[in-house]
């Protein structure tokens, strides 16, 4: 196959482009690497389009293995053609590989195979010839009758005959495709409650019916996890008139005798072999493609999630609310250094709330914490209700944001928290964290298995490993994004940096650990085992603050720093500039010069390389979340009960999903905004107007208390991400 042809139709992009991508990754260049710096070779494709790319790639070259080892199978057999060999060389898909290797697969014991067993296979084929007009099949069987093989009566050997006509229809990888085909435009998915009387969530199934071609991915998953706890059964209904008589097309070749036992036969396959198997094939496939979306909008949550704006500079309390065993309470410094921890009982007697509220006031005042994180678990009404009239009575301008708790126990309980923080209990690491997430939420949320996040649905129905790698994928994509600094950055972070292992990221730390700060990206060359590939990879996405030169805290790689100062000469300008904030005017500078276009070639440099090298030079070590909307930040607290029908408020958005979007309000019960009431124009999915950490307005339509039920709508309001 010619991976490239077949990857730039699929994409839409040059074949050149996909013969370079395709050149790229088999010389082991990280995604990351080839999305930033070899634009020249691809058109400036972006990470995602490229790690999808790859994903194609390792399709086709599994579907050409499988192909080959078929081969093999139908030439071990001695039954290959030229017609089997060129349907499958022309198969695009592994269904249909598997289709034509069908009739050679071995298979267990079957009732063809028992009537093969005891001769009757020559019998069966004299019926499918159908050329004879004028021999009834029970005539011909009479001589089949053999009782020593098992076949007692002409009926017995006519029914093992048709049972191998059965199974030739059944193995015939033409019909397969048609009724296949059939099923997906024209049946119909049902479901029904296993037991009325049983009452659970899947309720709105328990009579439920849609056709397949129509099927969104959320009801396929909820679907599945009804069945599979028991308390829906499911199936497809299909008409069998239209798949009948497309068997009958392909396997009724006359009007005889014959041809009356092969349309039994064909019936008989049908209802018993194609159709129970293409429905298996067609509930399988609906669950991969649902799958398949519900792992995209989880990675599009996630992406938007990790890219969060970071609060920087600012002193940071976090609160692990609790009831019986109180809030944990950690305070951090700007870089995130653990200042001050403590134990405080704000739910408890009277006695308690007024001690934990000169406990938390002075730990405010003496730390001089600017920002309060509160985690969003388990009683934060009553954390957030308390915080509010704490913050009041300080001598300090102090405000609190509401913070995703979601994985920060499965951080706190592992081994990368107990090494980052041997002195603390699970809890006062959790506490930790959450102050941490609203400084920082990438470097936080790295340490913690991406499943554990929350931001996606149905994510502990996925396979483990096509969810694991998706995930990864896009905290890599944004790690190296935002890039990491050098001599700050925790081993985690480090690990996500295209070009490092895991054994690398815990050699530089301890080369930080015995050596000092880094001095420059160069020195990185002197860590064990961080060879020439390894830092080719990773140079760019490391910043050095405190190296003498200045682009070593930038996103210039060092492959590009003759070009860059060639640049800066040629514009006129100094390196030293760089460190006081960048080159501001440099892009006025490049096109005084003729622009890009112009300046490219006389650096001997690609254009798309050049116009990243200026944009660092301008802005260096800028980061792109500084650009989205800044955290909601509070002084008071509003609960459900303060909610009013028609109410318009502010709010973030937590979490996109097929039928909607989640939105934080502030009052520890997300509302929703069902898809149909997001905007005023039709759209097919909500990611197309929302994403997670959007601030939107939006108004109140309904409050269930008892049920804590918010219903929002964003339509007839002034609203920026509202698009008409």
């Amino acid at each position: 196959m010619d991976y490239a042809q077949s990857l730039a139709q699929h994409f839409d992009i040059k074949e050149e482009y996909a013969k370079n991508v395709i050149a790229l990754l088999d010389e082991g260049n990280t995604i990351p690497f080839i999305a930033r710096y070899r634009k020249e070779m691809h058109g400036s494709m972006d990470d995602q389009l490229i790690r999808e790319l790859s994903e194609r790639l390792e399709y086709l070259r599994n579907l050409d293995k499988r192909k080959e080892e078929v081969i093999a199978q139908i030439e071990a057999q001695e039954k290959m053609t030229d017609e089997i060999r060129e349907a499958l060389e022309k198969a695009t898909t592994l269904a249909e590989v598997e289709d034509i290797y069908r009739p050679y697969k071995p298979k267990r014991k079957t009732r063809a195979s028992v009537a093969k067993e005891k001769g009757l296979e020559p019998l069966a084929l004299y019926i499918l010839e159908q050329q004879d007009r004028k021999a009834y099949p029970i005539d011909l069987a009479v001589e089949y009758v053999d009782e020593e093989k098992g076949v007692m009566t002409p009926e017995d050997a006519l029914q093992g005959a048709l049972d191998i006509i059965a199974e030739i229809c059944s193995d015939n990888a033409e019909i397969r495709k048609r009724v296949r085909n059939l099923m997906w435009y024209n049946a119909t998915l049902c479901s029904k409650a296993a037991d009325e009387d049983k009452e659970s969530v899947y309720t709105i199934y328990y009579d439920f019916e849609e056709p397949v071609s129509k099927l969104v991915g959320h009801r396929v998953l909820a679907i599945d996890r009804g069945e599979r706890e028991g308390f829906l059964k499911v199936s497809i209904n299909l008409d069998d008139t239209k798949p009948l008589n497309a068997i009958f097309s392909i396997m009724v070749t006359d009007n005889s005798p014959c041809s009356d036992a092969v349309i039994e036969a064909c019936r008989d396959a049908y209802t018993r072999l194609i159709f129970p198997s293409v429905e298996r094939e067609i509930r399988s496939q609906l669950t991969e493609n649902a799958v398949t979306g519900a792992i995209k909008v989880f990675a599009t949550n996630l992406r938007q999630l990790l890219m969060q704006p970071p609060i920087k500079g600012k002193t940071t309390l976090g609160l692990d609310p609790g009831y019986r065993t109180g809030c944990k309470v950690a305070v951090v410094d700007e870089t995130g250094r653990v200042l001050d921890t403590n134990v405080i009982y704000p739910t408890h007697s009277e006695i308690k709330v007024q001690q934990s509220a000169r406990i938390l006031k002075d730990m405010i005042e003496r730390n001089k914490v600017d920002i309060i994180a509160i985690g969003n678990g388990t009683a934060s009404r009553e954390t957030e209700s308390f915080t509010a009239k704490v913050i009041k009575d300080c001598n300090r301008k102090v405000s609190y944001a509401m913070v995703s708790e979601a994985g920060a126990s499965v951080y706190s309980a592992s081994k990368l928290a107990a090494k980052e923080f041997p002195q603390f209990d699970l809890t006062l690491r959790s506490a930790v964290s959450i102050a941490r997430r609203l400084q920082d939420p990438l470097a936080e949320l790295v340490k913690i298995d991406p499943k554990a996040i929350g931001v996606g649905q149905y994510q502990h129905d996925m396979p483990k490993k096509q969810l694991s790698d998706a995930l990864d994928g896009i905290v890599e994509d944004c790690v190296n994004n935002v890039g990491a600094d050098l001599n700050t950055a925790s081993p985690s972070l480090l690990s996500r940096v295209a070009g490092l292992s895991s054994t690398v990221c815990d050699n530089i730390v301890k080369y930080r650990e015995e050596n000092g700060a880094f001095s420059s990206r160069a020195q990185l060359k002197k860590v064990p085992k961080l060879g020439p590939k390894a830092f080719e990879q990773c140079a760019g996405f490391l910043r050095v603050a405190e190296s003498k030169n200045p682009l070593d805290n930038t996103g210039v790689h060092p492959e590009s720093y003759d070009i860059a100062k060639k640049l800066i000469e040629l514009c006129e300008c100094k390196a030293t500039d760089i460190k006081n904030g960048g080159i501001s005017d440099i892009e006025e500078r490049v096109e005084k010069l003729g622009g890009i276009k112009k300046v490219a070639p006389m650096l001997s440099v690609g254009e798309p390389t050049l116009d990243d090298i200026v944009k660092e030079l301008s802005k260096p070590g800028r980061d792109p979340r500084d650009e989205l909307p800044p955290v909601i930040l509070s002084t008071d607290v509003l609960s459900m009960e303060d909610l009013k029908e028609g109410q318009v408020l502010k709010g973030t958005v937590r979490n996109v999903i097929d039928f909607g979007a989640f939105v934080d309000i502030g009052v520890h019960q997300d509302g929703l905004v069902h898809i149909s009431r997001i905007c005023n124009r039709f759209i097919k999915h909500p990611s197309e107007v929302l994403k997670v950490g959007d601030i939107v307005d939006v108004k109140v339509l309904s409050v269930d208390i008892e049920k804590k039920r918010i219903s929002l709508t964003m339509k007839d309001i002034n609203n920026t991400t509202n698009a008409e």
